[in-house]
């Protein structure tokens, strides 16, 4: 891959979708020693097994260097992912996250032997402050509520700790064993520099990206699994959730976020797709040199121009409430009314007496970035002056409500990143190629048996 990806290097990021990374499924019966003697105990060759099988009971699903992965440490990951979906999954499409989720723990595994090989520790400590941060910052709730919410959905706390642990080893490991020998000269940057400044006014691109390697052996069943994920997530699955997970490039740990490239920085094949999309759009599979990619695009912007969606507000919201059991029609007809009392206001010095008359609230929001508003309402409110409202919207359950502008400070010309910025930009995207080679010879070396 050419695509300039986020560094390894960076503190662990977590999105607002995270706690939908965990995962779990159903547990999986294997033998604990990977032994075939029944012990002289007469099994018939159709055995059926009654009862259910107890998911307390943890049985090895795969040995990775002699450690166990047991099918209730795949059900409980598993889990996170399942819970990032609002639309039911089959069990065949379960059964094809299960295989991605155990190729995952399976990396997982090794990144985390290898560090400790190198004599890298994680502290306990630091595994728990990022769990309580994920919980303050993601959740708005302390750790036993998030605690509670794991077991819910059928994954755990040690779940999660496992995989932040994993992130936080591979990325220690890639700073001591990898960024070292990384070099960018200022040559470079200022080549790259001077190309940026040749490219105003181009467009610019924020992408996502969930990349699934793939060899000439595995390459039809991988783009069937990059299917799936397609699927789900057109059916409401968390973007950010599925790249975390299955993602086996670096940004998987930032939700697949490529951050602002332009077209030239990425693979032709993904290039041409990327030009023609949508803020929104999920494109793929699309195949490129090794593997298969899922792109969505975040955001589009100019090169070094200003985005008028910068723009920072001052906007009086005025609201009225519809009282409980109000009907669409009666709704239609208050609003109606609403928006004719707002007609006659004159401007935001005369909202707080024409509302209160109204009997509608009037709420004042400062320094509101445009982008930050609703898609519906952005290119509404950046075609206003100053005293103008938009029309009315709400619902026959919450009431209804307008804005109005009071005040703007448009969006200024960015000059770009800084050399400092573009430099970084460069390591990381040769430390992501040296990673993917550095786990791709810890999987050729390692032992896995299967049970």
């Amino acid at each position: 891959m050419t695509t300039q990806r986020k560094s390894p290097s960076r503190r662990v990021a977590f999105g607002a979708a995270f706690a939908l990374l965990l995962s779990g499924v159903s547990p999986a019966y294997a033998q604990d020693n990977g032994e075939d003697d029944a012990g002289g105990v007469n099994i018939p060759q159709d055995m059926q097994i009654f009862g259910t099988n107890d998911p307390n009971v943890r049985r090895a699903a795969v040995r990775v260097n002699g450690e166990i992965i047991t099918g209730t440490d795949i059900d409980r990951r598993l889990a996170l992912v399942l819970a990032a979906n609002t639309q039911p999954m089959s069990a065949e499409e379960k059964e094809r996250l299960r295989l991605q989720v155990l190729r995952n723990l399976i990396d997982e595994t090794l990144e985390i032997q290898e560090a400790k090989a190198q004599k890298i520790e994680i502290d306990p400590a630091e595994i728990d402050q990022t769990y309580a941060r994920v919980a303050a910052q993601n959740f708005g709730q302390n750790t036993q509520a998030m605690d509670a919410y794991l077991a819910r959905i059928g994954s755990s706390p040690a779940s999660l700790k496992r995989q932040i642990q994993g992130e936080l080893a591979w990325q220690r490991l890639l700073r001591r064993n990898v960024q070292p020998y990384v070099n960018v000269s200022e040559e470079e940057v200022n080549e790259l520099l001077q190309r940026l400044q040749a490219s105003r006014g181009t467009s610019e691109y924020r992408i996502g990206e969930i990349y699934l390697a793939a060899t000439p052996d595995n390459k039809a069943a991988v783009f069937q699994n990059a299917r799936q994920i397609v699927e789900q997530l057109g059916q409401g699955g968390s973007f950010v959730a599925y790249a975390r997970q299955f993602s086996q490039a670096s940004t998987a740990a930032v939700g697949g976020d490529l951050g602002w490239v332009r077209l030239a920085q990425l693979p032709p094949e993904l290039a041409s797709v990327a030009r023609d999309m949508q803020r929104g759009q999920l494109v793929g599979p699309v195949e490129v040199p090794g593997g298969f990619s899922i792109l969505y695009l975040i955001d589009k912007r100019q090169v070094l121009m200003a985005d008028p969606r910068e723009a920072l507000l001052s906007l009086k919201q005025i609201s009225i409430a519809f009282p409980e059991g109000t009907s669409t029609a009666d709704a239609q007809k208050k609003a109606a009314a609403f928006a004719e009392g707002v007609k006659q206001m004159k401007g935001c010095g005369d909202v707080d007496a024409a509302a209160d008359a109204m009997g509608a609230k009037v709420v004042t929001n400062d320094d509101i970035r445009a982008r930050d508003l609703p898609p519906q309402l952005q290119q509404i409110m950046l075609q206003l002056q100053i005293g103008q409202t938009t029309p009315p919207f709400g619902s026959a359950k919450k009431g209804v409500s307008v804005l109005m502008l009071c005040g703007r400070d448009e969006a200024q010309n960015t000059d770009g990143p800084s050399f400092d910025q573009l430099m970084s930009q460069l390591e990381d995207d040769r430390v992501n190629k040296r990673a993917q080679r550095y786990l791709r010879d810890l999987r050729r070396d390692a032992v896995i048996d299967y049970n």
